[in-house]
């Protein structure tokens, strides 16, 4: 039976953390002396009352969650963070449409970065902010927070842990998973702090800076400039922002690892291994096109690809130039990327790099089977035998993920797109990527949208955010059953 009295309680205390959010977004356009001031300060009163309702609904709930408890407290919690999340754009009059203004904030929250604004360089200093926040607090889990603090009442977060996290495979760095939280946390906050002091040497201004480097950890894209990255054209924060995006991509766990000083384990991942070399090899084609093929410069052909294939890999969206005008082929590779991601256990989006791996090796096993039936051929991954439920898992969620684009990009062809922008939106949109192909490209917003496509773009980022299982089993008539 479902613990409906927690789950409310968990909402509670997650509304209480977005209407301090809210707070510090109104102490922004305090500082600056812009209208939205009061926009910030009604949401946080409206999220502030909701928040108080919930906890004197979810008031003596029992400390027991079970599996299917906390697939429906992280779904709940992305969709009542995402509608409230929306105040700010709507109040404020810088989004009047419920529509757009619930597109925008659910690609913030899913660190997406798509974005139907035509005029960010005109929109208050608190709006940014907000929307860099939505990113940042996002990227590594709305609920993450949450489970940091759950040990507090005697609440164990481990299957809300499992529910939101990105990859076929759970790491901890603690048993205790409320100590893996705040680990996490601290690891994701001193790479925000990292980029944001290499922005700062850049030349950003303490606002930029800030915010870019909220949305760059995140692995979001959002950015406080309608031109992106391309706004400031330095060479030198296009190099920041690449490494800081590389950095972004690789499994946190294994980045608190080598802060910690144990190098073993990320030398000898497999998964890190991959992304490395697919980083890199992706870099030399694209780098090699543009000069050979395009007559840009080497250090300009080495930056633009470098630029855009961590951008695109890791989801995060960044610009630095129209990769459009770029060959087909050149953008061609940039497309594939969309489908793959980075790690697991990252905040970027796509099948991940883990299951790549799972996938290349279970269709070499079955080549091998081939010729030698009888043999048995385990799948291996850093040296251990991964089982076969996990290894089905893994194969579901990816043969599910390309179904999902295939429908996405008939519905949206369906709405008059052509059908390069229809499956690239679909792939960004669900791949957490950001910007597509064509009209949906990194030159354009996504305004233009129809309605109905803003609606299931926004489901397919929800979707890919949390790892469709999460949501998909809310459906299920089987999840509802007491027994």
């Amino acid at each position: 039976m479902l613990n409906k009295r927690m789950t409310l309680k968990i909402l509670g205390y997650l509304l209480m953390l977005e209407c301090a959010m809210f707070l510090s977004c109104a102490a922004v356009s305090f500082i600056y002396k812009e209208s939205d001031l009061i926009s910030f300060l009604l949401s946080a009163a409206i999220t502030f009352g909701t928040g108080c309702l919930l906890l004197l609904c979810g008031r003596n709930a029992g400390r027991q969650i079970t599996r299917r408890d906390s697939h429906l407290i992280v779904t709940l919690s992305w969709l009542v963070f995402s509608v409230l999340g929306m105040l700010p754009y709507l109040l404020s009059g810088c989004i009047p449409s419920v529509t757009n203004a619930f597109f925008e904030t659910v690609s913030g929250v899913t660190s997406t970065g798509s974005t139907i604004l035509d005029n960010i360089d005109e929109m208050p200093h608190g709006i940014l902010y907000w929307r860099s926040l939505t990113q940042w607090i996002g990227g590594l889990g709305i609920i993450m927070f949450t489970i940091a603090v759950l040990p507090i009442f005697g609440v164990n977060g481990a299957q809300i842990f499992a529910a939101e996290a990105t990859g076929p495979t759970v790491d901890r760095v603690h048993p205790r998973i409320g100590v893996t939280a705040k680990w996490i946390w601290s690891v994701y906050l001193g790479l925000t702090i990292l980029a944001a002091v290499l922005y700062l040497l850049g030349g950003m201004s303490v606002f930029d800076s800030v915010c870019h480097s909220m949305t760059t950890t995140s692995t979001g894209g959002f950015s406080t400039h309608q031109a992106s990255m391309e706004y400031f054209h330095s060479r030198y924060l296009e190099y920041a922002a690449s490494g800081m995006m590389f950095l972004s991509g690789i499994n946190i766990t294994l980045l608190f690892l080598m802060l910690s000083r144990k190098f073993q384990r990320p030398l000898k991942d497999a998964e890190l291994r991959f992304y490395v070399l697919l980083t890199v090899g992706a870099t030399a084609f694209i780098t090699c096109w543009l000069y050979f093929g395009m007559g840009k410069g080497s250090e300009e052909a080495f930056r633009s690809a470098l630029f855009q294939v961590t951008s695109i890999l890791t989801s995060t969206g960044y610009s630095s130039t129209d990769y459009m005008q770029w060959s087909h082929i050149a953008y061609g590779v940039l497309f594939l990327l969309m489908f793959v991601g980075a790690c697991a256990g990252s905040t970027t989006g796509g099948m991940k790099c883990i299951r790549m791996l799972i996938l290349k090796q279970v269709t070499f096993n079955e080549i091998k089977r081939l010729i030698h039936p009888n043999a048995i051929l385990p799948v291996r991954l850093n040296g251990n035998v991964l089982s076969n439920t996990l290894v089905r898992t893994a194969l579901s969620f990816i043969l599910l993920y390309l179904f999902i684009v295939f429908v996405g990009t008939t519905i949206f062809f369906g709405l008059g797109m052509q059908y390069s922008e229809a499956i690239s939106v679909a792939v960004s949109c669900i791949g957490n990527i950001g910007p597509a192909l064509d009209s949906y490209g990194p030159a354009f917003s996504w305004s233009q949208m129809p309605v109905v496509g803003k609606w299931l773009a926004s489901f397919l980022m929800l979707l890919g955010r949390l790892e469709i299982f999460t949501i998909i089993i809310i459906f299920s008539s089987a999840f509802w059953k007491k027994s």
